[in-house]
């Protein structure tokens, strides 16, 4: 069976097209942009892609056309599917067709960390010798890939709150059928297809009310829009976690940048059991997303011993804060953040590693939510920690935000093009540098070119 995937370089499509290909179909594909990870994943899979959309590469028909929702009406591809009577579905149905019935699911969930807290439930069910299958929206570097097909009973999934699909406009996440949800946080974001977070609650809503009542719902204590959810009716056992010592998981930072902390499993009283963990991962929010995929992994019998030793040999998830180069005058890294609160941790948890040392952020405002304005007011804020700041603002960028960013405490540089910001870099660059670029995007190849450029 040939299956053709419109959209297929996005972390999500790009990782059902492995399982797709894993199961026996014929795949092709086809995406506007096509860059790494997702695009050397794919060709390392001998994945045929199309640049562009062109109704050509639908001849001769494939037998099924599995539709991203970046796609729309007036998409030439979009237009001749309907036109010629091509079979097609949305990634999240089939997905639920051909993976998810009869499987026991593990939906990770939440505004930030969804990918880092999958990539760490997923890498503690492997060590433990589940074997799962899976589907991630980034590539753990334990695992070295984003999805992976398994005869086994267990499934992880990143359940993403975004729509379906141009005909289905529910969230993705309802079609996943879970056993146990994880919700780490919840914040406005999408503003493309929501208009308040009142909405994206309601989502949140709508998937816990397909949760069975044996199922599991994993609340992070410390969110309050995580509990407004839940207090609008939840039906199954609530598992709470975060810093108090009157949860059913704590955890208890031993260092400040988040690399040491313990876990502890309250959930018998007269047997309160307590791990410590020592791993490469940085910042509060990791050690949260780490206590969140340790009690869903212990709600199928995985021991804290196991999961303790997961975790300190959990390598992290490539573009997550993954070193692109280093050597004694500074650090380049590459990261996926592209929202204040996730800058914000990111740059705060650097600045706890590093102490005194410079931290450049070079930022690509890439996402429609950065772009449409709405995170303005926060984003000063957010780039506190970090000692200059270069930010892009290309042809795609749309409006400038060089009145609100002067209000930041670090220095802010305007680039509109990848040389500009290579420039930049050189002059403000001082030893012991650690330059973060901050994107979920290609952003115009800078990965590579400034890692040659300072090499």
């Amino acid at each position: 069976m040939h299956v053709h995937i419109l959209g297929i370089c996005g972390t999500f499509m790009g990782s059902l097209a492995l399982l797709a290909k894993a199961m026996g179909y014929r795949v092709t594909g086809s995406d506007q942009n096509i860059y790494p990870p997702m695009s050397e994943q794919l060709d390392r899979l001998e994945i045929e892609v199309f640049e562009g959309y062109s109704s050509s590469q639908l001849s001769p028909k494939p037998d099924l056309v599995i539709v991203g929702n970046a796609m729309s009406r007036g998409n030439e591809c979009v237009e001749h599917i309907l036109e010629m009577q091509i079979p097609f579905i949305s990634g999240p149905q089939w997905i639920n067709e051909n993976l998810l019935r009869d499987k026991f699911v593990f939906a990770v969930s939440g505004t930030h960390g969804k990918t880092s807290t999958a990539s760490m439930l997923v890498h503690i069910l492997i060590e433990a010798g589940y074997n799962p299958g899976f589907l991630i929206g980034g590539i753990p570097k334990n695992i070295g890939v984003s999805a992976r097909f398994a005869d086994s009973e267990y499934f992880v999934i990143e359940a993403d709150e975004y729509d379906t699909a141009f005909f289905d406009k529910r969230s993705k996440f309802i079609h996943y059928n879970p056993s146990v949800v994880i919700i780490n946080n919840l914040e406005f974001d999408h503003a493309d297809i929501f208009d308040s977070l009142r909405d994206i609650k309601k989502q949140f809503h709508h998937l816990l009310r397909i949760l069975p009542n044996n199922g599991h719902v994993i609340i992070n204590n410390s969110d309050d829009n995580v509990k407004d959810v839940i207090d609008e009716g939840c039906w199954s056992n609530k598992v709470f976690y975060g810093a108090s010592d009157d949860l059913t998981w704590q955890y208890i930072l031993k260092n400040s940048d988040g690399s040491e902390f313990n876990i502890l499993d309250r959930r018998d009283s007269k047997n309160v059991k307590e791990i410590e963990v020592t791993w490469s991962c940085l910042g509060e929010h990791n050690v949260q997303n780490a206590v969140s995929a340790s009690s869903a992994a212990s709600l199928i019998g995985i021991e804290l011993e196991t999961i303790s030793l997961a975790l300190a040999r959990f390598q992290g998830v490539k573009r997550r804060m993954e070193i692109l180069a280093s050597c004694e005058d500074y650090v380049i890294y590459d990261d996926f953040a592209h929202h204040p609160t996730e800058i914000f941790k990111t740059l705060s948890s650097l600045r706890e590693k590093i102490g005194n040392d410079q931290i450049i952020a070079v930022i690509e405002p890439r996402s429609r939510t950065m772009q449409s304005g709405l995170h303005d007011k926060e984003m000063a804020k957010a780039l506190s920690p970090a000692d200059s700041v270069i930010w892009y603002e290309g042809q795609d960028v749309k409006r400038s935000m060089s009145a609100e960013l002067k209000k930041a405490k670090a220095e802010v540089y305007f680039a509109a093009n990848i040389s500009e910001i290579i420039q930049i870099t050189h002059q403000i660059k001082t030893t012991k540098s650690n330059i973060v670029i901050m994107s979920n995007g290609d952003f115009s190849g800078l990965r590579e070119l400034i890692k040659k450029e300072l090499d």
